[in-house]
């Protein structure tokens, strides 16, 4: 692994990472949200598996050659269409884990070519395939501290954190 142009172990611990940061939590703290414009940490999560879910399609247009724009999403509209506070942080843990994983066997079978390809995202930037790889790693950290702040009960947990 340590030959691959991202760090793997880094990507791979994003699930451990939010495991721990809800360590603890009763039902009611991870649905809690500080206003109802802000997410909950049940809805950061499930904000993470679209995210991933996106990020692994991104990953797989840029290895077909495909000249599409990557996607974008809309991340409030998602989050709110699929009642996420309803679901189950373990279900979605275990999703992300998931995906998480089966990316991670897919990075291992790449070619120093493969890696090399670019795609270009919806703002038409050129982007590789490592730096999509780290921005998802950022961005997770980006909503670890996000939950650290819904913890904290502070109204700066605004969901529009993000733009990915």
């Amino acid at each position: 692994m340590s030959q691959l142009p991202v760090n793997i172990e880094l990507y791979l611990h994003t699930h451990d990472q939010l495991s721990q940061a809800i360590e603890g939590l009763s039902d009611e703290a991870l649905k809690w949200k500080a206003a109802s414009n802000q997410w909950s940490v049940t809805e950061v999560l499930t904000h993470l598996v679209d995210h991933n879910i996106v990020v692994s399609f991104r990953i797989r247009e840029i290895l077909s050659d495909s000249e599409a724009r990557l996607p974008a999403f809309s991340q409030d509209s998602w989050v709110a269409g699929q009642k996420a506070n309803e679901g189950s942080v373990t279900d979605y843990l275990n999703a992300f884990k998931a995906l998480l994983h089966y990316n991670s066997l897919l990075f291992q079978r790449l070619s120093e070519e493969d890696w090399a390809k670019r795609g270009v995202n919806w703002k038409g930037d050129s982007v590789s395939l490592s730096a999509i790889i780290q921005s998802f790693i950022t961005h997770v950290q980006t909503h670890l501290a996000q939950i650290e702040r819904i913890k904290q009960g502070e109204s700066a947990s605004h969901n529009s954190s993000c733009s990915l």
